[in-house]
């Protein structure tokens, strides 16, 4: 052993200690380790020595190509990142051993690294290494790598964080699964990237969760698909079959309707802690950890979800669920309840009020899996059934029971319990049926392997360790028809999905008594007043928004409100009179209501009443506005009078009323919420944003509307250069919220590619999306 030592290479010292691919070029008959940068890179006129590595999935990897040799088949592996010269000259080695070493007569296999295609070539391959799992990939020394050519969707993996630079605001995207340092890393890396990059100080950093992102940042990319089939959703059922089929599994029949590829909904973010309530008479009585997730539609639970969002220390999610079989006597103590539990978190918590049927997707993603069961067990419930002399169908683990499972992902798996007969039974689903001892699960000849897959989880949640039957549709045992009550019909039809509406903003106010509201068209963050409370109808769900500086009591109110909405809607609308509904105050906006907002996190951190947010933004966060220590209830006629008078006056500067005096005027009255109320009612915003510049000028400036033409646009021009938020040489004297307006109308066409026309006719948000990138925002 110790002469071979002596005799080994000093090219060779110390290899095989670490898994991998080592390289050696000779150059003057002597091995010499070639450089990391240039594996992959072969020259005709040379030769190389290539090391073998251990069998194990961790030696793959996405730069290179490998090859895997077996007794009746080669495998040549190509690594995602590796190039056409490499993956030619691994089918000349396999050529080589297939003739040396199986005498011509073995098959060989390409497997390309990502794709896990219907053949089964793919599927043997994983199988060999366990199944099969995502490579991990890393960036080199701690490099950010740009992506190059067209943005998708499809680029976002979940368990990574990206930066997407956009000029003059940085989005910081962070997938669902990926790790807290890993987002802490993200951001810091991106705070990194600007200073690196000397952009100005300025330049807005913006944090967008998967399922979360705005508008503003969709729209920076070429292809991001809306939630709905796409093509190619059949390409998954081969990969999972040829798994399944080399590890003994019969495949025969499987399914055959494509999973539906759609768009995860805003969920909340994972790892949080998860307290139930079931109500019990005047008590809320906690749910066991192992009960978490089962609700009975004769009770009703309280469900407090805290978790950590952003920057701020903890968040809250306060539902409270109502079975369709509860009694209202439960219903009003677990709002009482809730309430009173809102009120320990000083407001803070998102409170909801789910009935049952109705789960949002954020809801039910926080119980997997949830299971609804028939009857109840709360004391409440057991009266009331043996009041009315009805049977008590309560859910016991030797009732015979037959569940549905439905759903496509977390977002919307849920299983129910049905009628114990054959009619309930449905082709596009499964189904898990409970007979004394014996559990059945049955799949639909249409039903997903997702679906299959939920069924045995139900199973062992509801009876864990129990031991299965399986039915597939058409195979079905004298058994499991019996548990029945007998073979039956049943449909083969898929439920529709709902469509999807475009969502309303409305304010609200009560005339002689009539409650009545009006829509806040072409909505933005900007109409989210902090004295003022507004209701978001996005169809599925109506969320209630209430300002800081709203009257202590019209915030307890704030539910009773959005419920007169709901029946308004529901009469002249359509809305589902148990829709999911939500109190959101504001500085707790979740993201599945700031979704629906172009959101500026910044604006939303801006502290004071409304007129002190909008001159902050206006001159400077530095910017304070006047105190106005009186209470904002006490003459209010007369300082609405007041505020309105000067209002007027500033607007018709025939009146003769001096700039001082005007300024002095409005400090002291401009203030109060309900005169900014009014504005928003008189779609006066345009002008009030002018105003406020004057109170910021030596001279007032009150004509700058006149320039305007009926299209938007300003009979001043300037070019596009000069114009541009982060001009070296800007200009002056101009609307800065209007910039587009000022250019001519042959700039305008080449930088937006439409005319002004079109342009003004588009909806607010999109205005300023299109503006942001070129930009003019």
């Amino acid at each position: 052993m110790s002469s071979s030592t002596k005799a080994l290479d000093p090219a060779f010292q110390g290899v095989g200690q670490r898994p991998g691919t080592e390289i050696w070029r000779i150059e003057n008959f002597q091995p010499v380790p070639l450089p990391k940068s240039d594996y992959g890179k072969f020259y005709m006129g040379d030769s190389y020595i290539v090391l073998q590595v251990p069998f194990a999935r961790s030696s793959l990897n996405h730069d290179d190509v490998f090859i895997l040799d077996t007794e009746k088949k080669i495998y040549q592996f190509n690594g995602a990142n590796s190039n056409i010269q490499e993956r030619a000259k691994a089918l000349e080695v396999i050529q080589f051993l297939k003739e040396k070493y199986h005498e011509g007569t073995c098959d060989v296999a390409i497997v390309d690294d990502g794709k896990l295609d219907t053949e089964s070539d793919s599927g043997e391959f994983w199988v060999l290494f366990g199944g099969f799992a995502q490579l991990e990939k890393s960036i080199t020394d701690g490099e950010v790598k740009a992506v190059e050519g067209e943005l998708s969707k499809g680029l976002l993996e979940n368990n990574k964080c990206y930066l997407l630079d956009c000029g003059a605001e940085i989005f910081v995207w962070v997938g669902r699964v990926t790790q807290v340092e890993e987002r802490k890393a993200a951001s810091q890396a991106a705070e990194e990237f600007v200073v690196s990059q000397n952009r100005p100080k300025a330049t807005r950093i913006t944090r967008v969760i998967q399922g979360y992102e705005t508008h503003s940042f969709k729209s920076n990319f070429d292809s991001w698909p809306a939630g709905s089939a796409a093509p190619g959703a059949e390409e998954g059922r081969g990969k999972v079959a040829a798994l399944l089929k080399q590890q003994g599994v019969g495949v025969k029949g499987m399914a055959k309707s494509a999973p539906v590829n759609e768009e995860v909904p805003p969920l909340l973010e994972g790892g949080g802690k998860m307290e139930v309530w079931c109500i019990n008479g005047s008590a809320k009585t906690p749910l066991p950890k192992e009960d978490i997730g089962k609700f009975y539609s004769g009770d009703c639970y309280i469900i407090l979800y805290t978790y950590h969002s952003g920057d701020r220390k903890e968040d809250y999610l306060l539902c409270c669920w109502f079975g369709k079989d509860s009694i209202e006597e439960d219903q009003k103590m677990a709002v009482r309840l809730s309430n009173t539990m809102s009120n320990s978190l000083k407001g803070r918590p998102v409170q909801g009020r789910i009935f049952q049927g109705k789960e949002p997707p954020q809801f039910i993603a926080l119980f997997q899996p949830m299971v609804v069961l028939k009857g109840g067990l709360s004391s409440g419930y057991k009266k009331y059934v043996e009041e009315k002399g009805l049977t008590d169908e309560t859910y016991t683990p030797d009732c015979v029971a037959l569940f549905r499972i439905s759903g496509t992902s977390v977002h919307n798996n849920k299983t129910v319990q049905v009628d114990a007969v054959a009619t309930s039974l449905n082709s596009t689903e499964c189904f898990l049926l409970q007979s004394g001892s014996s559990v059945f699960t049955w799949h639909g000849n249409q039903s997903t392997f997702e679906q299959q897959q939920l069924s045995a989880k139900i199973a062992e949640f509801l009876k864990p360790g129990v031991a299965l039957k399986h039915a597939k549709e058409g195979t079905e045992s004298s058994a499991f028809w019996f548990a029945l009550g007998g073979k039956q019909s049943y449909t083969s039809k898929k439920a529709s999905p709902e469509i999807a509406r475009d969502p309303h903003l409305f304010t609200f106010s009560f005339n002689k008594g009539k409650f009545q509201v009006e829509e806040v068209y072409n909505f933005s963050q900007d109409d989210l007043l902090t004295e003022d409370i507004l209701i978001l109808d996005t169809h599925a769900e109506v969320f209630v928004w209430v300002g800081q500086s709203v009257d202590p009591k019209e915030k307890q109110n704030a539910f009773d409100i959005a419920q007169k909405y709901i029946e308004m809607a529901a009469s002249l609308e359509g809305l589902a009179p148990n829709v999911p509904l939500y109190k959101v105050t504001e500085g707790n906006e979740p993201s599945f209501f700031t979704t629906f907002f172009s959101w500026d996190p910044t604006k939303a951190m801006v502290a004071g009443n409304s007129f002190q947010k909008k001159a902050a933004l206006l001159f400077g966060v530095g910017h304070h506005a006047a105190e106005d220590k009186s209470n904002g209830n006490q003459g209010g006629q007369t300082q609405r009078a007041s505020a309105l008078a000067a209002l007027s006056s500033a607007f018709n500067p025939s009146s003769g009323k001096s700039s001082s005096t005007l300024q002095g005027r409005v400090i002291i009255h401009f203030r109060k919420w309900r005169v900014l109320k009014k504005l928003q009612k008189l779609r006066k915003w345009r002008k009030l944003h002018l105003f406020l510049k004057v109170l910021g000028d030596s001279e007032p400036k009150l004509d700058n509307e006149q320039e305007e033409n009926s299209n938007g646009s300003s009979d001043r021009t300037f070019s596009y250069d000069q114009l541009k938020a982060h001009s070296d040489n800007p200009v002056t004297g101009i609307d800065f919220k209007r910039r587009e307006a000022y250019l001519s109308e042959e700039d305008f066409q080449t930088i937006f590619g439409m005319t002004k026309d079109a342009f003004y006719k588009l909806p607010k948000w999109k205005q300023e999306l299109q503006k942001r990138k070129v930009d003019l925002f």
